[in-house]
Parts: structure tokens; sequence; C-alpha cells
């Protein structure tokens, strides 16, 4: 059986709540990023600190089928 991360209710406001700050998207919030542009920085390395977590996490959520846990916080 697969192991999906687990994600606590302050975890997901805080990245509904983060907007890109840089790039094509800049302004757009991580949640809403096209799945293709997170999936190319997994394969590119995500940036260091909180914004390379936040986006690995959205990165996971995706790739998993997990989007519907961003459905209430849009």
């Amino acid at each position: 059986m697969e192991q999906y991360p687990s994600y606590d209710h302050q975890q997901l406001l805080e990245l509904a709540a983060m907007r890109m700050p840089f790039g094509k998207y800049q302004g757009q919030r991580l949640i809403d990023l096209p799945e293709p542009y997170v999936v190319w920085f997994a394969g590119q390395g995500f940036p260091e600190g909180k914004l390379g977590n936040m986006l690995r996490a959205v990165h996971e959520i995706k790739v998993n089928g997990l989007e519907y846990l961003f459905d209430r916080l849009r």
C-alpha cells in the first residue's frame, strides 16, 4: 500500500496563501501552479528554504492526485 505524506491544516493554509515570488507565474498561488511547472521544478531542483519545501509539498500533492485537499482553500 502506498504511503502518502500527511499535511496538517496549518500547513495547507500556508500553502494556500503562499504566492510564487518570481518567474513566469509570479504572484500566482503555489496551489494553483500548473502541474507541469511543478514537475519541471522537481526535475531541475527545488529552491532552497521554505519556498522549496512548499513547492515540494505542492508537487507531492499534485502528482499523487490529492489536489482535493486544496478545494476548500481556494
